[in-house]
């Protein structure tokens, strides 16, 4: 079994490269783009496993994280093959993962 901090680690390249896709493109132009929209909701599905790993103690120790909505998110987007909500994805992007980056960076410190 992987150490927690990998999977720290994956969580926060996943988030990297959804910062990198989304860089300076506008809500409307996210909607607009299918290839932005499925190397972001990739990524998120990357963010939810890595999360699915973490051990149990750390979930709990870091509870402060939903850790149970992010894997949530990652079980939604790989079971809705054609119902994606791609306004909650942009939600996601914007106010959820800058704080997930921000907790992470605050836990590995």
């Amino acid at each position: 079994m992987k150490e927690d901090s990998v999977y720290l680690k994956h969580i926060l390249e996943a988030i990297s490269r959804i910062e990198e896709y989304t860089k300076g493109i506008s809500k409307e132009e996210f909607l607009s783009k299918n290839i932005i929209q499925s190397a972001v909701t990739r990524e998120i599905e990357i963010i939810g496993e890595a999360s699915k790993m973490l051990s149990i103690s750390f979930k709990e120790t870091n509870n402060e994280i939903p850790w149970k909505n992010i894997i949530g998110m990652r079980d939604k987007l790989i079971h809705a093959y054609f119902g994606v909500d791609l306004d909650a994805v942009w939600k996601t992007v914007k106010e959820d993962l800058p704080l997930l980056k921000k907790n992470i960076g605050r836990i590995k410190e």
